[in-house]
């Protein structure tokens, strides 16, 4: 196993995202710890020396490559690095934004953390001014805040941005703007030189960019671990149902993954109108392609806006007979009164569960018997540490092989009896 030194790897969190970084951070300090400890036992057992000498010379060689040798620490000892770079973000009275990075990050691999749908008052200026951002507020402090790192002779600059800012804009049918890609190359104009991301809406934006490159990361092994964790939730007669045409590679992926049929929900849209609550979506109609009937129905989907849509589906499954309704969302937004329209849903028997990831800051949600929060924290530090040593990360975007473990070890356990789903958060 390789070792590096994490001391040139730097996370800046604007103050949408630093809830997010800071969890990313925990894991990768823990990562790097364990991977310094069986580096020194394996070259100890290798070598017939004891680990105080490897400690040793493993200090001894990162002081020596290291441009920031501090002779002060202690000798031999592993030294958790803090990663997090302080900035400084201010608020001016007109809406302006300004990012002060507080060290140096000179040469740096950096990477920036925001969390675009983040609606919960956020602190500027050492926490003296607070206020609520939108989304659009958020891409203006990330834009000025890798302007910062680009200025202040950063190596190379990251974004980490679980929900890509206006995905759903990423085709034109009129008179209308590429704004998914505009912002990409945006953000490649200003020398952004990867983006991270969680199940981005439309690969159409991959393909928009220069030089920047795009990872897309996938929550279906955090999702399917969690099922797996439902008591006996897999025998029971399932089946895997895509919201929408739009979703049928997605749980057509789950469906074969789960070894379970697909079927389909396909909706007409009124383009006319836009869906601004859960009462008043553009769906005009909506029919079921497949069988739900006495069936324990998943549904998969990259985002939840503000929950209209999900709603009427899930009242058309339930009216064909569905037993109950488990659904997975990605990028869960729940936008203006979502919450409040599933808490009547939920009421009404028309959903069992609701599996959301913490890509998107939520504290209300965590408090909802019908909602499970999903931490994927792990799966980003993993990626952010094999971008920093130049490896490959193509195992970690297709988790297909991990996936296929998980659930040949679950359908070889003998079933337990049914017992409602307890745990409100699964681990990462």
């Amino acid at each position: 196993m390789k070792y590096f030194d994490p001391a040139n790897l730097a996370i800046i969190a604007c103050p949408g995202g630093d809830v997010f970084a800071n969890e990313v951070i925990e894991h990768l300090r823990h990562k790097y710890r364990h991977s310094r400890k069986q580096v020194e036992e394996q070259l100890s057992k290798h070598y017939n020396v004891n680990k105080e000498q490897v400690a040793l010379n493993i200090d001894l060689v990162n002081r020596v490559a290291s441009r920031g040798t501090n002779l002060q620490s202690g000798i031999g000892k592993y030294t958790n690095a803090s990663f997090k770079v302080p900035v400084k973000f201010s608020l001016f009275p007109n809406g302006e934004i300004k990012a002060e990075i507080e060290e140096s990050v000179r040469g740096k691999d950096i990477y920036i953390f925001q969390d675009m749908e983040n609606r919960y008052p956020v602190m500027f200026s050492g926490g003296q001014m607070v206020d609520n951002f939108s989304i659009n507020d958020h891409l203006m402090t990330t834009m000025v805040t890798v302007d910062a790192a680009q200025q202040s002779g950063a190596g190379r600059i990251t974004l980490v941005i679980p929900v890509y800012p206006y995905a759903r804009q990423h085709k034109a049918k009129g008179r209308e703007g590429l704004t998914a890609s505009r912002i990409g190359k945006i953000f490649e104009s200003l020398g952004v030189h990867h983006i991270i991301t969680l199940d981005i809406h439309s690969r159409d934006i991959i393909n928009a960019f220069h030089k920047m490159r795009l990872e897309n990361l996938h929550a279906s092994y955090q999702i399917i671990q969690t099922l797996t964790q439902m008591d006996n939730i897999l025998n029971d007669d399932f089946v895997v149902v895509s919201p929408d045409t739009g979703a049928v590679d997605r749980n057509k992926f789950y469906a074969s993954a789960l070894k379970k049929p697909l079927a389909l929900l396909y909706k007409e849209r009124d383009y006319s109108k836009i869906s601004r609550d859960a009462a008043k979506s553009n769906i005009s109609q909506i029919r079921l392609l497949g069988n739900v009937k006495d069936k324990t129905v998943f549904m998969a989907d990259d985002m939840l806006g503000t929950g209209g849509t999900l709603i009427k589906g899930m009242k058309l499954l339930m009216d064909n007979g569905a037993r109950r309704i488990i659904c997975a969302i990605s990028l869960p937004l729940f936008s203006g009164d979502a919450i409040a329209h599933l808490d009547e849903a939920y009421k009404e028997g028309l959903f069992f569960r609701i599996i959301g990831t913490n890509a998107v800051y939520h504290e209300e949600l965590l408090n909802r018997e019908w909602y499970v929060s999903v931490n994927i924290s792990s799966l980003f530090a993993h990626v952010i540490s094999r971008l920093h040593q130049n490896q490959s990360v193509s195992s970690l975007l297709d988790n297909s092989r991990i996936i296929n473990r998980l659930i040949s070890k679950t359908v070889t356990k003998e079933p337990q009896n049914e017992l409602p789903f307890a745990s409100k958060k699964t681990a990462d």
